[in-house]
Protein backbone atom coordinates (compact mmCIF):
# COMPACT_ATOMS: atom_id res chain seq x y z
CA UNK A 1 0.00 0.00 0.00
CA UNK A 2 2.81 2.06 0.15
CA UNK A 3 2.82 3.59 -3.88
CA UNK A 4 -0.76 4.59 -2.20
CA UNK A 5 -0.74 7.83 -0.82
CA UNK A 6 -3.72 7.57 0.46
CA UNK A 7 -3.15 4.27 1.43
CA UNK A 8 -0.04 5.57 3.07
CA UNK A 9 -1.78 8.25 5.12
CA UNK A 10 -5.25 5.95 5.92
CA UNK A 11 -2.55 3.59 7.16
CA UNK A 12 -0.72 5.97 9.19
CA UNK A 13 -3.68 7.65 10.93
CA UNK A 14 -5.12 3.89 11.85
CA UNK A 15 -2.02 3.51 13.67
CA UNK A 16 -2.46 7.28 15.80
CA UNK A 17 -6.02 6.22 16.17
CA UNK A 18 -4.44 2.59 17.98
CA UNK A 19 -1.82 4.37 19.48
CA UNK A 20 -4.51 7.33 21.12
CA UNK A 21 -7.06 5.00 21.88
CA UNK A 22 -4.18 3.00 24.37
CA UNK A 23 -3.29 6.01 25.78
CA UNK A 24 -7.22 7.32 26.12
CA UNK A 25 -8.98 4.25 27.35
CA UNK A 26 -6.11 3.93 30.46
CA UNK A 27 -6.12 7.94 31.31
CA UNK A 28 -9.98 8.46 30.93
CA UNK A 29 -11.03 5.17 31.14
CA UNK A 30 -14.03 5.81 28.39
CA UNK A 31 -14.74 2.95 26.27
CA UNK A 32 -17.70 3.52 24.54
CA UNK A 33 -17.06 6.33 22.59
CA UNK A 34 -13.39 6.09 22.05
CA UNK A 35 -14.46 2.44 20.90
CA UNK A 36 -16.13 3.80 17.78
CA UNK A 37 -13.42 6.04 17.25
CA UNK A 38 -11.66 3.11 17.00
CA UNK A 39 -13.43 1.02 14.79
CA UNK A 40 -14.41 4.12 12.51
CA UNK A 41 -10.80 5.25 12.53
CA UNK A 42 -9.34 1.62 11.35
CA UNK A 43 -11.94 1.14 9.15
CA UNK A 44 -10.99 3.56 6.62
CA UNK A 45 -7.81 2.00 5.89
CA UNK A 46 -9.44 -0.92 5.46
CA UNK A 47 -11.77 0.40 3.18
CA UNK A 48 -9.33 1.97 0.90
CA UNK A 49 -6.74 -1.38 0.80
CA UNK A 50 -9.43 -3.33 -0.42
CA UNK A 51 -9.99 -0.70 -2.99
CA UNK A 52 -7.10 -0.48 -4.52
CA UNK A 53 -7.54 -4.54 -4.71
CA UNK A 54 -10.83 -3.70 -6.36
CA UNK A 55 -12.05 -5.90 -9.34
CA UNK A 56 -13.45 -3.23 -11.03
CA UNK A 57 -13.92 0.40 -11.28
CA UNK A 58 -17.68 0.19 -9.56
CA UNK A 59 -16.15 -2.00 -7.46
CA UNK A 60 -13.46 0.67 -6.63
CA UNK A 61 -15.58 3.54 -6.26
CA UNK A 62 -17.70 1.29 -4.12
CA UNK A 63 -15.19 1.00 -1.59
CA UNK A 64 -13.73 4.01 -1.34
CA UNK A 65 -17.09 5.46 -0.51
CA UNK A 66 -17.50 3.54 2.18
CA UNK A 67 -13.61 4.82 3.27
CA UNK A 68 -15.28 8.23 2.98
CA UNK A 69 -18.52 7.61 5.14
CA UNK A 70 -16.10 5.75 7.58
CA UNK A 71 -13.62 9.14 7.83
CA UNK A 72 -16.49 11.22 8.02
CA UNK A 73 -17.67 9.52 10.93
CA UNK A 74 -14.23 9.12 12.97
CA UNK A 75 -14.18 13.34 11.96
CA UNK A 76 -17.82 13.14 13.75
CA UNK A 77 -16.40 10.91 17.27
CA UNK A 78 -13.44 13.34 17.03
CA UNK A 79 -15.51 16.58 17.22
CA UNK A 80 -17.63 14.70 19.82
CA UNK A 81 -14.93 13.61 22.33
CA UNK A 82 -13.24 17.29 21.89
CA UNK A 83 -16.94 19.45 22.61
CA UNK A 84 -17.01 16.91 25.67
CA UNK A 85 -14.05 17.78 26.97
CA UNK A 86 -12.51 14.38 26.83
CA UNK A 87 -9.92 15.43 24.30
CA UNK A 88 -7.18 17.67 24.18
CA UNK A 89 -7.19 21.13 21.67
CA UNK A 90 -3.52 19.18 20.79
CA UNK A 91 -4.67 15.55 20.29
CA UNK A 92 -7.80 17.19 18.62
CA UNK A 93 -6.09 19.70 15.83
CA UNK A 94 -3.64 16.64 15.37
CA UNK A 95 -6.50 13.82 14.53
CA UNK A 96 -9.01 16.20 12.79
CA UNK A 97 -6.63 17.37 10.55
CA UNK A 98 -5.21 13.89 9.15
CA UNK A 99 -8.81 12.79 8.87
CA UNK A 100 -9.57 15.64 7.18
CA UNK A 101 -6.84 15.77 4.62
CA UNK A 102 -7.84 12.06 4.18
CA UNK A 103 -11.18 12.69 3.37
CA UNK A 104 -10.75 15.23 0.78
CA UNK A 105 -8.15 12.99 -1.14
CA UNK A 106 -10.94 10.21 -0.90
CA UNK A 107 -13.55 12.92 -2.04
CA UNK A 108 -11.09 13.57 -4.90
CA UNK A 109 -10.44 10.27 -5.73
CA UNK A 110 -13.69 9.41 -6.23
CA UNK A 111 -15.25 11.92 -8.42
CA UNK A 112 -12.48 12.03 -10.36
CA UNK A 113 -12.69 8.33 -10.79
CA UNK A 114 -16.47 8.47 -11.52
CA UNK A 115 -15.49 11.13 -14.07
CA UNK A 116 -13.42 8.84 -15.92
CA UNK A 117 -16.05 5.92 -16.25
CA UNK A 118 -18.63 8.05 -17.65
Amino acid sequence: MSDSIVGRKSFEFAVKIINFYKKFSVEKREFILSKQLLRSGTSVGANIREGINAQSKRDFIHKLSIAQKECDETIYWIDLLFETNYIQKEDFDDLKNDATEILKILRSIIKTTKANNS
